[in-house]
């Protein structure tokens, strides 16, 4: 019996955000052509946004000029501070204001149409690529946060002299509780006397009040 091959592609889900019908037409068949999968097809940065939240695709292809109120550019932007999905722009137009606009969304991609197939795949490619890279490094950094924060923790039971108040280290060591702390932590001292101490040290100031 044979096995079944799975293509991976096929499992890379593509929203399409696109207000002509043929373009989008187009569009999804080519991607179905190159294996990936098509989630959905909308008209509107608004129903772009909601099927986003509800499918969760891998990518998002994005026109600019859109129908209803809301343009391409902030439906992009929106879905990728809600959702962290990458978008990839396709418009007719190389305005320089346009693109100064979409570059604060920071898109994975920016393709005049129209545009060949290949360059189409380059680019999804290249977006899933950065997009996982990108994941990868947040996941190292905040790995590299948390173990920072142990460093900087006090854990455990510690070892303290009831005399002295001295503290002792995993390795026998006695050490002051001030410098034991402050190696393990953020913390900073200031020293001072207590109400308590300052009777019994320097009675003769206070019997004076």
């Amino acid at each position: 019996m044979k096995s079944e091959v799975r293509n991976p592609k096929s499992e890379i889900k593509i929203m399409i955000v696109e207000d002509s019908k043929i373009v989008a037409g187009k569009i999804r068949k080519s991607l179905e052509n190159m294996g990936y999968s098509v989630t959905a097809i909308v008209t509107s940065g608004e129903e772009g946004i909601e099927k986003a939240k509800e499918d969760k695709p891998d990518i998002v292809l994005m026109d600019i000029l859109l129908e209803g109120k809301m343009d391409g550019i902030e439906a992009a932007g929106t879905i990728r501070s809600r959702f962290d999905i990458p978008c990839i722009y396709l418009t007719a137009y190389a305005d320089q204001k346009i693109l100064d606009r979409a570059k604060i969304t920071e898109p994975f991609g920016y393709i005049i149409k129209p545009f060949q197939d290949r360059e189409l795949h380059s680019n999804i490619e290249m977006a899933l690529y950065k997009h996982e890279a990108e994941k990868k490094l947040k996941k190292l950094n905040q790995e590299l946060q948390d173990s920072l924060a142990k460093v900087k923790s006090l854990r455990g039971l510690l070892p303290i002299c009831a005399n002295c108040k001295d503290v002792r280290d995993d390795k026998g060591n006695w050490e002051r509780i001030e410098n034991y702390i402050a190696n393990r932590s953020e913390a900073e001292f200031s020293h001072g006397i207590c109400l308590k101490c300052s009777k019994k040290l320097y009675p003769e100031f206070h019997d004076k009040i």
